[in-house]
């Protein structure tokens, strides 16, 4: 079959290069019918497993190309803020207390997605000794999520006495945000030779089918150096599309922060510029404050907030005009 159309496009290259290999391993089971007449039997359930797997990457492939599932499209308004997300945390400073952020940051969030209708997946996660996140990423789907969510990333900074502080002294620990828009047309070009892609058996809380077969999917990419993994789908090849979704999504991000930087002086007076390494929030337990340093201002009721009702810091952060002071580190 004619392959050209899936090499070409970055989504489903690794995906043809798959095909492609197992169309080479029916060609050598049929040459070793021919030449064995014997091993036919063996042979035939080989080239029956070899037959199945290739129409499950057709169909696969297929279904990337037409973007079924997804939401309408928006047109150039759809590319610019996608319907679709990926959303990770990671623990920064602070120890297992900053774990334990994280994982309230995701509620957060999470709770604020399923508070909108749109749909949470967990994509991978990686939990502390005391059960925090030290890493997690969520697949969220629905109208506008990156239009309303697009300012968050950056690294977010609470203050409070931890349960385990025995004189009452107020740490402070930080979290990092990450929003990745995952979008329909992409401009990054993967060349199959510069991915490694390995699989392993997905870990879980129990189960028939937990650690009996190879789902989860990490995938290197050699030239950037950027490692991704997928472990919710219950199939690898779901697992493997998820995981590229990640990389370009993140390949696509870092080039943006590239071009970012070009322009270092203009964008101190800019929000929403993806950069990782800024702090830009900081959320007061005791004195029940939350403020966002880049446009200085403040809201109560954290508990409120930290349970998904974080729509006033949102929609603050979508009206607000561009002219605001660079980044306070002062708070």
């Amino acid at each position: 079959m004619e392959l050209e159309k899936y090499i070409k496009n970055s989504k489903t290259s690794y995906l043809a290069q798959s095909y492609k290999e197992l169309d080479e391993k029916e060609n050598t089971t049929k040459q070793m019918i021919a030449s064995d007449p014997s091993l036919a039997d063996l042979a035939h359930t080989e080239l029956e497993e070899i037959k199945l797997q290739k129409e499950a990457l057709l169909k696969q492939m297929e279904e990337i190309l037409s973007a079924k599932g997804g939401f309408a499209s928006g047109g150039k308004e759809d590319d610019e803020f996608p319907n679709e997300i990926i959303l990770e945390m990671r623990a920064g400073a602070g120890g297992e207390e900053a774990s334990l952020f994280a994982e309230e940051l995701a509620h957060m969030y999470t709770r604020y997605a399923e508070n909108k209708g749109w749909n949470v997946t967990v994509v991978d996660e990686s939990r502390s000794a005391v059960g925090g996140y030290k890493e997690a990423s969520f697949e969220i789907r629905g109208k506008d999520v990156y239009k309303n969510l697009r300012f968050e990333t950056g690294v977010h900074r609470v203050q409070r006495v931890p349960a385990t502080e025995k004189i009452g002294r107020v740490h402070t620990s930080t979290a990092s945000v990450a929003v990745l828009p995952v979008r329909k047309k992409t401009s990054i070009e993967i060349k199959p030779s510069d991915l490694e892609i390995e699989t392993s058996r997905s870990g879980g809380a129990g189960g028939q089918n937990v650690n009996k077969v190879e789902t989860a999917v990490r995938i290197k990419h050699i030239p950037s150096g950027i490692d991704v993994r997928s472990t919710s789908q219950r199939s690898q090849l779901k697992n493997k599309e998820m995981a590229m979704s990640i990389l370009i999504a993140k390949l696509e991000a870092k080039k943006e922060e590239e071009e970012a930087a070009k322009y270092s002086a203009d964008r101190k007076n800019q929000i929403g510029t993806a950069d990782r390494s800024e702090k830009i929030r900081t959320y007061n337990i005791l004195q029940d404050r939350i403020t966002d340093h880049r446009i200085k201002q403040s809201w109560h009721n954290i508990e409120k907030i930290m349970d998904g009702g974080i729509e006033p810091i949102l929609e603050a952060m979508t009206t607000y005009d561009g002219k605001g002071t660079a980044l306070d580190d002062s708070e």
